[in-house]
């Protein structure tokens, strides 16, 4: 028996979620008030994706009441909407970790519970998932349902589309809970959410279609035609559920998700049908609580907060803007100079810093939706009409549009820029957000420039450097403030492939790339007090093309050169600096994340985690400098 938990005897009693199918009415609106309390005290705390969660509680507990988690798959798009399928699957007395180092994850984890069928943090991916259980449920004859629960703007990603074609050509007996709250991180976009929309305003809308196909069905023949007045009506009124039909799944709904009897009715309706089900629910994100409901993209990822205002519980220190701010501003004094320049991002407005390009020139700026894809050749027609388009999209998300990055910007050499926000270690969302892998799989492909400043001011300059490069580029910079160093009112284009020493020195070059010029910087005092001379220290600037004649005068005055990155080891800058130096007997020592993933945690401890810290690098130099340098031969 699990011990009383003083202020959520319901939900602290539970031993396992199928409980709830014995709780009557009042206890399940007892149980939800409880989640949605737990949800509120803990994300005031931790931070964390607050109205996406709060939004899906009566949701939650209906699903659980009507299947048998783990024996039924139940799949959580992107799973930032999955904090109260956590209270309720046993993870209540960790729930204040959430989010911390060491503690449970933002989002699902397949570690972490037998329940968390699958562990993810970029959207649209749970149909696909869905639809693979329910086929291999289907091939072992096993009796196992597979539910997904899609929203928050998922069904804006190709992906979604993709799950949608496959099961509904395969008659997977998938069902598909489509979590409609008007919203994604920022409103929704697109001409799917319009029509989502039409039904949220125009309650009458299903009712009235309703009545006139049973209207219709009392005609004379009626019977014969069946189908084609269905159809026809669903036509006439353009609802929904015409489309997901048309693709070979049964339409349920609108319903509403907050009404905890009408969702269990639902489920039991598609366990009978044995075929591919859409229900179609109505949320509210920030569900029970004020501020959530009335700002949902504030609260979407939301900072501690204090809980009586939803107020920041600490007000941001007076200090350098954070480099999103400097790359939004950067970017609309850019757009002021020069017509051809317009902005798109995926989803995504304030957290890239789009939002400034919105509100200066609402006409050149495009969110797509969570459509990282389709974001970067959308760009390339763009580039194709004389334009010159940014698209600021986080590293992690940015993955997903490899292929349109080669196939589409790079083989024709369309001017492309690539703001890439987010590189590097990013802290809470842990390793489904880390931007680790860019450098690596851009810097491989012809064509392309690759960049990243050391400050906030090289920011401004390279992105004025990239709108004047005929051909693609990608400019990487990390999360949270600047150096506070000035910027510059009317940037000069910098030479291309061209790094910088900051300060001459001798037996060790420590060359950084991005933050590691920063790190590069920090460590140098350390170095030369560990080995006597002060080191070289470099900024790199660019991972490709790399400044080669640079990194060769290196090699011939130094004896260790130390490369130092924000990203993979393996691919990364370092990668690119041996393959510069491959002909020569310099010894290089590449300080970068090493071959693990990273897990959540905040940015600091995580650096440490990784090596990534001043005296962590310059213990690394120095251990590897050992009686082989000059330096120390000198002192010897």
């Amino acid at each position: 028996m699990p011990t009383p938990h003083p202020r959520f005897p319901i939900l602290g009693g539970l031993t396992a979620p199928s409980e709830l199918s014995g709780m009557n009415d009042a206890e399940l609106e007892a149980l939800a008030a409880e989640m949605r309390e737990a949800i509120i005290d803990t994300v005031a705390q931790t931070g964390g994706h607050l109205g996406s969660s709060l939004g899906t509680v009566e949701l939650t507990i209906a699903l659980h009441a009507e299947l048998q988690s783990p024996r039924d798959r139940i799949v959580w798009d992107v799973g930032h909407q999955a904090y109260g399928h956590k209270l309720l699957t046993g993870r209540l007395d960790d729930f204040a970790t959430l989010r911390q180092h060491g503690g449970i994850s933002g989002f699902l984890s397949r570690s972490e519970s037998e329940h968390d069928v699958m562990g993810a943090g970029h959207a649209s991916t749970s149909i696909s998932y869905a639809t693979g259980l329910a086929e291999a449920a289907r091939h072992g004859r096993r009796e196992s349902r597979s539910v997904c629960v899609i929203g928050d703007g998922a069904l804006t990603g190709g992906m979604a589309y993709e799950g949608l074609n496959q099961a509904g050509a395969l008659g997977s007996p998938v069902t598909v809970i489509l979590n409609d709250n008007g919203m994604s991180i920022s409103e929704n976009v697109g001409a799917l959410s319009k029509l989502f929309q039409r039904v949220r305003v125009d309650p009458t809308l299903t009712r009235v279609r309703e009545e006139l196909e049973r209207g219709l069905s009392r005609l004379p023949g009626a019977s014969e035609l069946g189908g084609h007045i269905r159809d026809a009506t669903k036509s006439l009124w353009f609802v929904p559920g015409a489309l997901f039909e048309a693709l070979g799944f049964a339409y349920i709904g609108p319903i509403d998700g907050h009404d905890v009897e009408e969702m269990r009715k639902a489920l039991r309706t598609t366990h009978v049908m044995d075929r591919p089900v859409v229900i179609h629910v109505k949320t509210v994100k920030g569900r029970g609580y004020g501020p959530a409901e009335a700002d949902g993209e504030a609260m979407h990822g939301a900072t501690p907060f204090v809980i009586e205002s939803g107020k920041a519980a600490t007000k941001k220190a007076s200090g350098p803007p954070n480099y999103t701010e400097v790359f939004g501003h950067a970017l609309v004094a850019e757009a002021e100079r020069d017509p051809r320049v317009v902005g798109i991002t995926a989803a995504m407005l304030k957290g890239t810093g789009m939002q400034h390009m919105m509100d200066r020139f609402p006409e050149r700026t495009y969110d797509v939706g969570i459509a990282e894809q389709h974001a970067v050749v959308f760009a390339c027609g763009l580039a194709i009409a004389g334009y010159r388009p940014v698209c600021a999209i986080y590293s992690t998300f940015l993955q997903r549009a490899f292929d349109p990055i080669v196939h589409d910007a790079a083989i024709q050499n369309l001017p492309v820029v690539f703001a890439i926000d987010r590189g590097g270690l990013v802290g809470d969302d842990g390793p489904t957000h880390h931007g680790a892998f860019d450098i690596a799989y851009l810097r491989a492909i012809p064509g392309l420039t690759v960049m990243a400043p050391m400050d906030e001011a090289e920011l401004v300059t390279m992105l004025h450097t990239a709108l004047r490069i005929d051909g693609p580029v990608a400019i990487r910079y990390p999360r949270g403030v600047g150096l506070g160093v000035p910027i510059p009112e009317r940037p000069e284009p910098m030479e291309i492939g061209r790094g910088q020493v900051l300060e001459p020195g001798e037996g060790v070059a420590l060359v950084g790339y991005g933050y590691g010029a920063v790190l590069a910087r920090e460590a140098a005092d350390l170095v030369a007090e560990g080995l006597g001379a002060r080191p070289t220290v470099v900024n790199a600037r660019f991972a490709k093309p790399i400044d080669a004649a640079l990194m060769r005068q290196l090699a011939e005055r130094h004896d260790l050169i130390v490369t130092i990155e924000d990203h993979a080891q393996m691919g990364g800058f370092g990668s690119a600096v041996l393959e510069c130096l491959e002909d020569t007997a310099v010894r290089v020592l590449r300080v970068g994340i090493p071959d693990r993933f990273i897990d959540h945690g905040k940015r600091e401890i995580l650096l440490e985690d990784a090596g990534l810290t001043a005296p962590q690098i310059a213990a690394r130099t120095i251990r590897a400098a050992g009686a082989g340098t000059r330096v120390l031969l000198t002192e010897g």
